[in-house]
């Protein structure tokens, strides 16, 4: 089955949700807070799809990092930063067991999901 990290509260993550209940696609939400499962998980999303795909930089969390903790990010400083602050992870991510498919666009999701 299909899993969906993210935040329950996102817009992105609702509009991913939308999307994947309106085309038939079965999926798990998992909440990555309260679950806790980012830590875990970001070596191999991190080796899958790239951390600087992962690390969400727009964000209001980024933007509340002090000066050096945004300075100088390297993988290893990127995971650090995700595991601390979760909501620092682009969302949603969506692992098919195959593929993961970082943030939300409706013309990947149907090129990926409808094969």
């Amino acid at each position: 089955m299909i899993q969906v990290y993210g935040i329950k509260n996102c817009d992105t993550m609702k509009k991913a949700m939308n999307w994947l209940t309106e085309n038939g696609v079965a999926y798990e939400f998992v909440d990555y807070k309260k679950a806790g499962v980012a830590e875990s998980r970001l070596p191999d999303w991190a080796a899958r799809a790239g951390w600087q795909k992962l690390l969400n930089t727009r964000g209001l969390m980024w933007k509340k990092l002090s000066d050096a903790e945004r300075a100088d990010v390297d993988e290893a400083k990127a995971l650090k930063l995700m595991a601390e602050y979760p909501s620092l992870i682009k969302r949603p991510v969506l692992d098919t067991g195959t593929t993961l498919l970082v943030g939300f666009a409706p013309e990947t999701y149907a090129a990926e999901l409808k094969k």
